[in-house]
């Protein structure tokens, strides 16, 4: 019999609480109104241990209700972060696009000068195009007729003095292995 007792009484505590749950009340208005009922002492002021016990039960619903407001406080101090978040993400995000705006115009300009530049040497006499070349840096140079058309870019070389022209290979080589 006693086993039977235990699952019953389980199930007579547990019924409500589920009831509660599935409705979505607030627990912890459940549980004040439970810890803290007006009539607890009714015909028990007498009894020390009732009293102890009553305020006792008190203290806790007061210590769990104030819990339960700095759970709420701190709810909503998460709440505000996470938007604040959102809001300076939203804008890092913007002025990323911009700048990788800036960044391709400026690349972009820059492809358009380079190009102007090769151009112009296409169009140089050997000659000229070498006595340039020999006064720039060697890196430099070295890009430039990397990126002059093959046939201007020998006869440029061929105009230059042989001591030159082997620096200027060997920075062209320099530069096909460091970027392949």
């Amino acid at each position: 019999m006693a086993r039977h007792l235990l699952p019953a009484l389980t199930l007579l505590f547990a019924l409500p609480a589920a009831a509660i749950i599935l409705q979505g009340q607030d627990l912890s208005r459940v549980f004040a109104a439970v810890a803290a009922p007006t009539d607890l002492l009714d015909g028990c002021g007498d009894v020390p241990e009732a009293v102890a016990l009553a305020e006792e039960l008190r203290d806790r619903a007061l210590r769990i209700e104030r819990y339960m407001e700095s759970i709420d406080a701190r709810k909503a101090e998460l709440t505000q972060a996470e938007t604040t978040l959102r809001e300076r993400l939203a804008e890092l995000r913007a002025q990323k696009g911009s700048i990788t705006a800036r960044q391709d115009g400026a690349t972009q300009a820059v492809r358009t000068d380079i190009d102007r530049l090769i151009a112009l040497y296409d169009q140089m006499k050997p000659a000229e195009a070498a006595a340039i070349l020999t006064n720039l840096p060697a890196d430099f140079a070295a890009e430039i007729l990397m990126r002059v058309q093959p046939e201007a870019g020998a006869r440029i070389i061929a105009a230059v003095e042989p001591r030159q022209a082997a620096l200027l290979t060997a920075q062209m080589g320099a530069r096909s292995v460091r970027n392949p």
